[in-house]
C-alpha cells in the first residue's frame, strides 16, 4: 500500500484582475491540462474565461481562486465554484486545475477543502456538485477524498459539439431548503 502523501502548504487567493491570473489560464490551457474539456482555447476565449471569473465574484454567483503554494508564492493552480442550475434547483458546481509538474502532491485535494470551507461559510447553496469525466481518475478521486458522494452518470457537452460522459458528485454545504436559497441572475452559468 502506498504511502499517504503529506499535504503541500497552500493557500486560495481570489481572483484578481491581474496578469498574473490571466497567466495562470494561458499555462493552464496546454493540451495536457484540457484533455478532459475539450482542448485547449484561443488567446480571445482565455481573455473571456478571466473576464467571466472576475464577473463571478463581483455578481454574487460564486467565487474563483488560484493556488498558491506557502510559503514561497507560487502559483501552482485554479479553484473555484460557480451557481449551476442542476435538476431544477439552485446549486454551486466546483472544478480546479493543478499544473502538471506539482500533481499528485494533494494540491487540489487541498484546495478543494478550503473551497467547501469557503462556500460552507457563505451559506447561499446548499449542495456543490463537480462533473468530472468518468476517465479523469485524478479528478473523481479528489471528489471521494473530500466527502463528496457519486449519485449518477450523465453527458454533457463541453464545449459545444464535444460529448462526455462524467460522474455527478454531490456534497451537501448547507442544511437549507430551496425557497432559502437566492436565485441564478441571467447569463452565462457555465464556467470551465
Amino acid at each position: 500500500m502506498p504511502e499517504p502523501v503529506e499535504p503541500v502548504p497552500i493557500r486560495i487567493e481570489p481572483w484578481a484582475d491581474a496578469d498574473a491570473f490571466l497567466d495562470l489560464l494561458r499555462r493552464n490551457n496546454a493540451p495536457e491540462m484540457t484533455a478532459h474539456l475539450g482542448g485547449p482555447e484561443t488567446e480571445e476565449q482565455l481573455i473571456n474565461r478571466h473576464k467571466r471569473y472576475l464577473g463571478v465574484a463581483e455578481s454574487g454567483t460564486g467565487r474563483m481562486f488560484r493556488i498558491v503554494l506557502d510559503p514561497d508564492g507560487d502559483t501552482v493552480g485554479g479553484v473555484g465554484y460557480w451557481d449551476r442550475e442542476w435538476q431544477g434547483q439552485m446549486v454551486y458546481e466546483t472544478g480546479w486545475s493543478v499544473f502538471a509538474e506539482h500533481q499528485g502532491q494533494g494540491i487540489a485535494t487541498e484546495a478543494t477543502r478550503l473551497l467547501v470551507a469557503r462556500a460552507r461559510s457563505e451559506g447561499m447553496r446548499r449542495y456543490l456538485y463537480a462533473f468530472p469525466p468518468i476517465d479523469n481518475v485524478a479528478s473523481n478521486a479528489i471528489c471521494r477524498k473530500t466527502g463528496f458522494s457519486l449519485t449518477d452518470v450523465d453527458e454533457f457537452e463541453y464545449p459545444v459539439g464535444n460529448y462526455m460522459r462524467c460522474n455527478v458528485w454531490r456534497l451537501e454545504l448547507a442544511d437549507i431548503g430551496p425557497q432559502e436559497e437566492r436565485p441564478l441572475p441571467r447569463g452565462d452559468s457555465g464556467n470551465r
